[in-house]
């Protein structure tokens, strides 16, 4: 299930908003109810829990997404220690090595 920030940011996304802490606050009262926005002060309206639920599908995807660039980025090193490996070992051993790191790291469709 994605996290409601996820699904808060795409609604804001298709309304031609971001993410403003200023604008949206979250609160989770550890009530068992989750997570819900406590404050709301942009000038759209507050998204209910079903328009918030037809961004699940899109949110899990990007919530993988990022925890696949993550990993990517991991994997692939400082820039620092990137251009070294350009420069010791060439342009083509360092493309092949990026390319194997997105071959084993795919992010999902967001269709």
């Amino acid at each position: 299930m994605a996290n409601l920030k996820t699904k808060t940011e795409l609604y804001l996304k298709a309304n031609s908003k971001t993410w403003d802490d200023t604008k949206v606050s979250l609160q989770n009262n550890s009530d068992g109810n989750g997570d819900f926005i406590s404050s709301w002060s942009y000038d759209i309206s507050e998204p209910t829990a079903e328009q918030l639920a037809t961004y699940e599908t899109a949110a899990n995807t990007e919530e993988a997404n990022n925890t696949v660039i993550a990993t990517r980025k991991n994997l692939y090193g400082s820039w620092e220690s990137q251009l070294e490996e350009i420069n010791e070992q060439g342009i083509d051993s360092w493309k092949t090595r990026i390319a194997q790191i997105k071959s084993d790291n795919p992010k999902e469709s967001n269709e």
